[in-house]
């Protein structure tokens, strides 16, 4: 392997994109193995027998079971695709990607926040809404969350691989070369669009491993940026709710006996909690929606991404190029 060629795949390495090197992705095809899934499989068998055992040792509702099962094979899932699937880089650099733009979320936020907060705090300000949430065992309000959250995971897998058919489709000569500008492939880049012989779109279609690494980054990143919007609507509800829903309040709407306030924060209370909770969950399912089918929320969010798509896509357009070439 030439200097070249390595210095370029430690560009995808580094860049969140290891399935755009061969060896990354004969190892995830190992871990894709039928005894290997098999293995992951008896894995959370006998972790959804342990949380079971548990719950029925303690006593523990068995609302909660389910709930506590999901989080801990999600958990486990997630350990399994960093390890045995290499998904380490993908994760590692749609965390830093997200968090280093997080002055992004600002006007996110200020576009998406005050329409949903009007919408959302006439549910918050609602007798049913309150019943409801304090009802509900708090397992299966975790449940619940959950839920929400597949939803919108869902959904993005649904729509983000529209996205990436977007960028492929515009791949051409002045596309490599923006994309490859400042990148190991700057001066290939220029090559390849100066030689008539070569059409760039004919290597700009990803297909396989690499197309779902691509998409694998755009759902990180995004769930990142709808989790940390969600934090923010359960923050705002949780004061809003500490300084106007008084404890009579609380009582009159939930039937309750009492509202499990605080220490030193009288209205504060678990049933703040949970309607703060359920709300949050779904405005997030809300924003994932509006972030895909939006136009305007669409452009805000995909603009922290979108350059680093159209880099990885004429990239992985020019190495191909060079590697045929040798």
């Amino acid at each position: 392997m030439t200097t070249g060629h390595t210095a370029v795949e430690a560009w995808f390495l580094a860049h969140g994109l290891p399935y755009f090197v061969a060896e990354e992705r004969a190892a995830a095809r190992d871990g894709l193995r039928a005894r290997r899934l098999v293995s992951l499989a008896v894995v959370l068998l006998l972790m959804a027998a342990g949380v079971g055992l548990l719950a029925w040792a303690t006593e523990t509702p068995y609302e909660a079971g389910p709930a506590v099962w999901l989080s801990v094979a999600g958990l486990a899932l997630l350990w399994y695709a960093a390890t045995a699937l290499h998904a380490r880089p993908i994760l590692g650099f749609a965390l830093s990607r997200t968090l280093g733009s997080v002055r992004f979320l600002v006007p996110m936020a200020s576009r998406a926040l005050p329409l949903l907060l009007v919408f959302v705090t006439f549910l918050f300000v609602n007798a049913e809404a309150w019943q409801m949430t304090t009802n509900l065992p708090f397992g299966l309000l975790w449940l619940t969350v959950l839920l929400m959250f597949g939803l919108a995971v869902l959904f993005l897998l649904v729509r983000l691989p529209e996205e990436v058919d977007r960028v492929d489709d515009k791949v051409d000569d002045d596309f490599v070369v923006r994309a490859c500008a400042g990148t190991p492939l700057e001066q290939a880049s220029r090559e390849v669009a100066a030689d008539p012989l070569v059409d760039p779109q004919e290597h700009a279609q990803v297909s396989g491993f690499e197309r779902w690494n691509l998409i694998l980054v755009l759902l990180v990143i995004q769930s990142v940026q709808v989790l940390l919007l969600s934090v923010t609507v359960f923050v705002f509800f949780m004061l809003f709710g500490s300084l106007v829903m008084e404890t009579e309040t609380q009582l009159a709407w939930t039937g309750a006996d009492t509202v499990g306030q605080a220490p030193l924060l009288s209205n504060v209370s678990l049933s703040l909690v949970k309607v703060s909770l359920f709300l949050a969950s779904f405005s997030g399912f809300y924003f994932t929606v509006s972030a895909v089918t939006d136009e305007t929320y669409r452009r805000q969010f995909f603009s922290v991404v979108e350059s680093q798509l159209e880099r990885a896509v004429g990239m992985r357009a020019v190495y191909l190029v060079t590697r045929e070439r040798r």
